[in-house]
């Protein structure tokens, strides 16, 4: 028996049905043995043996003569390599197999995007998109205003003026010093061979820095610093922080020269 395979390295998008070809050139068998393994992280399990569907593809897969396996709604989970055998014990060669890599690709889900609402003219910002669920691994792009942003900004007269980089790989977006033309919506897109996502725009505002409005708040908080340093001087000039002066009940006489202390009485007083 000699089998070959029309594509050993096939690929479909999640949920749609996908064919393994193991076509059987030549045999003189009346009745061969065809099984189907699953090989998943070195692992074998059956597929299809004794002329049935089994394991994991049970009710989700057939035989297409003579010996094809068809996976119907494909899911992400399906991606390992595939063997199939064939014994026919009356040929020559009574056994050949053909190993077939099956690779299911997953769309993107909406990605998370986080967009700064407002960013001070010349300060840094930096925009996030990620989403996990796609396969192979998403690209992302970045638009503003519906306006796909370039990996570099000389390459486009809209943001020729902007100073960024921009990363496909890992969704993010940095600005080092914003400008006042960097303002305006932005959204992301997550794409693969399986199709894409994005999520939805979000407003990034760009503000002048009041310079003369913070000058002038620091003149205020200093004049009235000064205006309460004064104050509590002249409250000290004038005795308020001074304790009262003594009376004559607890007045104590200086001390005699022979060491006796005295104290005035009320009647001496």
């Amino acid at each position: 028996v000699i089998l070959k395979t029309t594509n050993p390295k096939p690929w479909v998008n999640e949920f749609e049905s996908i064919e393994l070809s193991c076509m059987i050139e030549s045999i003189s068998t009346a009745q061969p043995r065809i099984e189907w393994k699953k090989i998943k992280m070195g692992e074998p399990s059956y597929v299809y043996f004794g002329k049935a569907i089994s394991g994991d593809l049970e009710k989700r897969a057939k035989i297409r003569e003579p010996a094809s396996l068809v996976i119907l709604n494909a899911t992400r989970a399906d991606s390992a390599d595939y063997r199939c055998e064939v014994t026919a014990p009356n040929d020559q060669k009574s056994f050949d197999e053909i190993l077939i890599s099956l690779t299911v690709r997953v769309k993107p889900v909406v990605p998370r995007c986080s967009v700064p609402k407002s960013v001070p003219v010349g300060k840094p910002a930096e925009l996030h998109c990620l989403e996990g669920e796609g396969y192979p691994k998403s690209q992302y792009q970045w638009f503003r205003n519906k306006e796909e942003i370039p990996e570099n900004p000389k390459n486009s007269p809209k943001f020729i003026n902007s100073t960024y980089t921009l990363s496909r790989e890992l969704g993010t977006l940095k600005f080092s010093a914003v400008k006042k033309e960097d303002a305006g919506e932005y959204y992301c897109r997550a794409k693969n061979e399986a199709g894409s996502s994005e999520c939805g725009p979000q407003m990034m505002e760009v503000y002048d820095i009041n310079i003369a409005g913070i000058i002038l708040g620091v003149v205020v908080v200093v004049t009235v610093l000064l205006c309460i340093i004064v104050g509590i001087f002249c409250a000290y000039k004038r005795g308020y922080f001074t304790s009262q002066k003594q009376t004559g009940k607890n007045y104590k006489a200086p001390a005699n020269g022979d060491g006796v202390d005295y104290v005035r009485t009320e009647d001496e007083v």
